[in-house]
């Protein structure tokens, strides 16, 4: 019996690609379950949710082109603009979370106490969207890759 060794193709970029992902799903709770507010009678007008969209929007962009950027490098590409782009999208992403946690706040001092649960929910979605993207940041940092500064919007259409 002859015993082949196994080869593995070792891509440093499927963490980061896994994680960002995670990161995007939560996104995709966040927006499912507010934009459902506007269809229920109760919250339709609720206070803070129209100005937490305002920034959910360019939010969900960059994390899904982050995304897109992470499975490009996975697939094999390695433009340096690739990378840049990635960490350019995660720091527009933080920069338009920390606008999206200030909506959800103001939602959830107007809800109604049967709705506060739903919004708390939110907020749990928020919360892991942003630690997961920050797991990500924090992997590129570790691999030598270096951020924009994040107290300013970066380039990267008008969001």
């Amino acid at each position: 019996m002859r015993l082949y060794p196994y080869y593995y193709r070792v891509n440093r970029w499927e963490p980061i690609l896994n994680v960002l992902q995670q990161s995007l799903y939560a996104e995709e709770m966040v927006c499912a379950m507010s934009s459902e507010l506007y269809h229920i009678p109760q919250t339709k007008d609720l206070k803070g949710n129209n100005e937490m969209h305002k920034h959910l929007v360019p939010a969900s962009y960059h994390r899904v082109t982050a995304v897109g950027s992470a499975q490009r490098l996975v697939n094999g590409e390695q433009q340096p603009s690739i990378i840049a782009t990635m960490a350019t999208c995660i720091v527009n992403a933080e920069n338009q979370d920390k606008k999206v946690r200030e909506g959800l706040n103001v939602m959830e001092k107007n809800a109604s106490r049967e709705f506060k649960p739903v919004i708390r929910m939110i907020i749990q979605w928020q919360n892991q969207a942003e630690s997961t993207l920050k797991q990500a940041k924090d992997s590129l940092r570790s691999m030598g890759v270096s951020f924009p500064s994040g107290s300013e919007q970066q380039n990267g259409g008008e969001y």
